[in-house]
């Protein structure tokens, strides 16, 4: 028998650095919620993938940023605990937006947070910048922090996805494997469909509502013809935000059940009757339970 290698690797960066779409091309399955709106990724994420004798369980940690609210302070306490705990920790950083504030903010906390961990850069979204820019961004990067090994990807293309992954397996420390060969995400399935609902409400209302409702997967039923039945809870603050999330005569909520059930069909391999029901807590962002259901510490969000 070979020597297995296990791990945690942890995706850190700013919010829409692609770390869920590089999460999710590693795993080769969507087990992490992608939109082109920022800070959608509330939890960490675990996806399981192998490489050769080694399993990585990968850690999509949210967005770091400047929190202002109690969720923002929650979701920026998540990521950096989702890095402290890793064996690797790779940091993202968009090529075409180079060393913002944000990224150098992250850099300055890393030799603080982040023990013993071998530390990887990625620099994603390659095709958006020529060469010698990235060469440029490189060194400047590697001179503000001593990295042991740079990437060029493409999370969303692919592109030097294999090479990280390869390099990955190989840092990981031997051990036993966590999980079982064929689990791709130690998520409970009803928080998965939760983010599926949630992404799809993400994507539909863009800018009407775009951090102030949260998904509950209420109640699972299986049924003896093997199809499943889900009943989800759409919370919003306000009256008017029930009213954006229904649609006229009920045209965007329909759309997104529609949606939703079908990706959950795909993602389950099997027949889902799916149910949302939308309700007004006008304090839920203020409602431990509900930081409980999205993997989040209520505690973490004191000031």
């Amino acid at each position: 028998m070979t020597d297995t290698r296990c791990g945690f690797v942890a995706l850190i960066g700013e919010p829409n650095a692609g770390k869920s779409t590089l999460l999710n091309r590693m795993v080769g399955a969507k087990v992490s919620i992608v939109t082109h709106k920022v800070q959608t990724t509330r939890a960490r994420i675990r996806g399981v993938a192998l490489e050769g004798d080694a399993q990585l369980v990968f850690v999509d940690t949210p967005g770091l940023f400047r929190p202002r609210r109690r969720l923002d302070r929650a979701m920026v306490a998540a990521a950096w605990g989702g890095a402290a705990d890793a064996d690797i920790v790779v940091l993202m950083v968009e090529a075409h937006r180079g060393v913002t504030a944000g990224v150098k903010a992250i850099l300055e906390s890393l030799n603080e947070r982040t023990d013993n961990a071998k530390i990887a850069l990625a620099i994603n979204k390659i095709d958006k910048v020529p060469t010698e820019k990235l060469l440029a961004l490189t060194k400047e990067l590697n001179e503000a922090f001593d990295f042991m090994e740079t990437f060029m990807i493409s999370a969303e293309k692919g592109h030097g996805c294999e090479d990280l992954r390869a390099w990955l397996a190989k840092e990981l420390p031997e051990g036993p494997w966590l999980y079982p060969e064929d689990q791709i995400a130690d998520l409970p399935l009803r928080m998965i469909a939760a983010e599926m609902t949630r992404e799809k409400l993400t994507l539909r209302l863009h800018q009407e509502l775009p951090y102030q409702l949260t998904v509950e997967t209420e109640n699972w039923e299986e049924r003896k013809d093997g199809s499943a039945k889900i009943d989800q809870l759409i919370y919003v603050m306000r009256d008017g935000h029930k009213g954006i999330v229904l649609g006229n005569k009920g045209e965007t909520i329909k759309a997104v059940s529609k949606a939703a059930r079908e990706e959950l069909e795909e993602f389950l391999g099997r027949r889902v009757h799916l149910f949302l029901q939308v309700k007004v807590r006008p304090n839920w962002l203020e409602d431990a339970e509900r930081y409980s259901e999205m993997g989040l510490d209520f505690k973490d969000g004191n000031a």
